[in-house]
C-alpha cells in the first residue's frame, strides 16, 4: 500500500449552489431515460440520448470544452486546468435510471423550507415520507426537499449526481483564479443494468483518477463495493395438452418455482442480510409452462463468497433436473463487476483526497461498503481508480425516493474542495 500523503485544505469562500441544483435537478429528472437490460444495444434505450443531447447544449453553454457524444452513447467534457502540474480529475455520472419502477412522466416537486411534518404525494395519496419511512429525513427541517408526485421513482440516482458535476463545472468554467488541475467529465448510460462502462471509456476518460457521484448520506464515500455476477437460468419443459397430460408434462414453472424455493433461505437473499452479508437474488421471470428463464444477481464483498453463490445456484439447477424428468436446465454465469477495493488499497491517495475534502466541508468523513456497484467499479478494476463520493439521494428506485437540495450543495462544494486540496 502507498503511503497516505497529506494535504493543506484550502480556504473556500463560494456562493450558495441551491437553486442552480434544484433547476438541474428538476429539469433532468422530468427526462425519461430509463435503461433496458434486453436490449443488445449500447445505450440500451435511445431515450437516454435525450439526457445526454440536453447535456451537450448545456456543456456547450457553460463553454466546457472537448464536449463528445461516444459511439457507446457516453457524453465526455473538459474543464481546462488552471494549474497544469495538477492531476487530471475525472468526475462520472450516469443518465440511466433503474428498471424496477416506473419512470415515465416523472413530475419532480419541490417542497422548499421543509417543516418537518409527513410529506404527501399529490398522485398517490397513501404514500407517505417521513422519518418513519425514512430515518434519514429527521433533521432536515428547514431544508428544500426533492421528490416525485408518488407513481413515479424520481431518478435522483443519478441526476442528482450529473446536477452536483454540472454545477461544479460551470462554477469552475465561470469564477476566475481556482486553482486545479485539468477536469475530465463523464456521464455514462446504462449502469444500472450493469453496462456503464464500455472497454473505450478509461481511454476516452483520459484521467489520473475519477470520483463517480453516486452515493448516499451527507459527509460519506465509499472505496469498497460488492463483487457481482449476474446469472440466467433457461428452463425447458415438455409440452402436452393439459387434458392428456399424464405421465407426459413437465411443465417448467414447477422446475422455476422449486429451483427458487431451493434458494429461499433465510440469509441468502436480498431481504435477509445486511451489512457485509452475501446474497443471491431472483428478479426476473418470463415464459411459461413449456419454457421459462430465471434472471438472477450473485452479490458479494470476497471473491470466494461470490463463489459460493455461484455453486448454490448451479445445484439447485443440477437437483431441479434431476427432480423433474423431462426438463432440461442451463444456468449461464456473467461476470459484472468486482470489488474497487481490491485495486484502490495499493493507492489510497484518491480515497485521502476525498477524506480531506468531506472534512474541509466540515464532516468526520464515514465510509461504508456498498451493498451494491457503481460505475466506478468497473473503471477501477479497468485501470481508473474511482472511489464513491455522496449526493444525499435516499429511498431510491422507488416511489419514496427524495433528496435534500442543501446534501446536493454540499456535495458540489466538497467536490470545489477536493479539486484544489489535489492541485497543492
Amino acid at each position: 500500500m502507498a503511503d497516505t500523503p497529506s494535504f493543506d485544505a484550502p480556504n473556500l469562500d463560494v456562493p450558495s449552489f441551491d437553486r442552480a441544483l434544484e433547476h438541474r435537478l428538476t429539469t433532468y429528472c422530468a427526462i425519461d431515460s430509463q435503461s433496458d437490460e434486453h436490449s443488445a444495444t449500447s445505450p440500451s434505450t435511445e431515450i437516454q440520448l435525450n439526457v445526454a443531447k440536453h447535456l451537450i447544449e448545456e456543456l456547450n453553454k457553460i463553454c466546457a470544452v472537448d464536449v463528445t457524444l461516444t459511439p457507446y452513447g457516453a457524453v465526455l467534457a473538459t474543464v481546462p486546468a488552471t494549474d497544469p502540474a495538477a492531476p487530471t480529475i475525472g468526475f462520472c455520472a450516469h443518465m440511466d435510471t433503474a428498471p424496477q419502477f416506473n419512470a415515465t412522466d416523472v413530475k419532480p416537486r419541490v417542497i422548499h423550507n421543509w417543516d418537518g411534518t409527513d410529506i404527501t404525494y399529490p398522485d398517490n395519496p397513501d404514500l407517505i415520507l417521513s422519518p418513519q419511512t425514512s430515518a434519514y429525513l429527521s433533521g432536515k427541517e428547514g431544508e428544500d426537499i426533492i421528490t416525485a408526485s408518488g407513481r413515479t421513482l424520481l431518478g435522483a440516482d443519478d441526476k442528482a449526481g450529473i446536477a452536483i458535476i454540472m454545477t461544479l463545472a460551470e462554477h469552475l468554467l465561470t469564477t476566475p483564479g481556482l486553482k486545479h488541475g485539468k477536469i475530465r467529465l463523464a456521464f455514462t448510460p446504462d449502469e444500472e443494468i450493469g453496462r456503464g462502462v464500455h472497454a473505450d471509456l478509461p481511454a476516452d476518460f483520459g484521467v489520473d483518477f475519477a470520483y463517480t457521484l453516486d452515493g448516499g448520506p451527507r459527509g460519506t464515500m465509499e472505496y469498497e463495493t460488492f463483487s457481482a455476477d449476474g446469472a440466467v437460468v433457461t428452463i425447458t419443459g415438455t409440452s402436452a395438452h393439459p387434458g392428456y397430460a399424464k405421465d407426459k408434462l413437465t411443465n417448467a414453472l414447477h422446475v422455476a418455482a422449486q429451483i427458487i424455493s431451493d434458494l429461499d433461505e433465510s440469509g441468502t437473499t436480498p431481504e435477509t442480510t445486511s451489512g457485509r452479508e452475501s446474497f443471491t437474488h431472483v428478479y426476473a421471470q418470463e415464459g411459461g409452462s413449456s419454457e421459462t428463464t430465471l434472471r438472477f444477481i450473485l452479490r458479494a464483498f470476497e471473491m470466494e463468497d461470490l463463489a459460493e453463490q455461484t455453486t448454490r445456484l448451479k445445484a439447485a439447477c443440477a437437483k431441479a433436473e434431476a427432480d423433474f424428468p423431462g426438463s432440461k436446465v442451463t444456468c449461464d454465469i456473467t461476470k459484472q463487476y468486482r470489488n474497487m477495493r481490491y485495486w484502490l488499497e495499493n493507492d489510497m491517495t484518491p480515497v485521502e483526497l476525498a477524506r480531506e475534502a468531506i472534512r474541509t466541508e466540515g464532516f468526520d468523513p464515514k465510509s461504508v461498503p456498498i451493498r451494491g456497484g457503481t460505475d466506478g467499479s468497473r473503471l477501477t478494476e479497468l485501470g481508473v481508480p474511482c472511489p464513491n463520493l455522496y449526493t444525499g439521494m435516499m429511498e431510491i428506485h422507488g416511489p419514496l425516493e427524495w433528496i435534500s437540495v442543501q446534501d446536493m450543495a454540499s456535495a458540489t462544494r466538497m467536490c470545489l474542495n477536493l479539486v484544489q486540496i489535489a492541485a497543492k
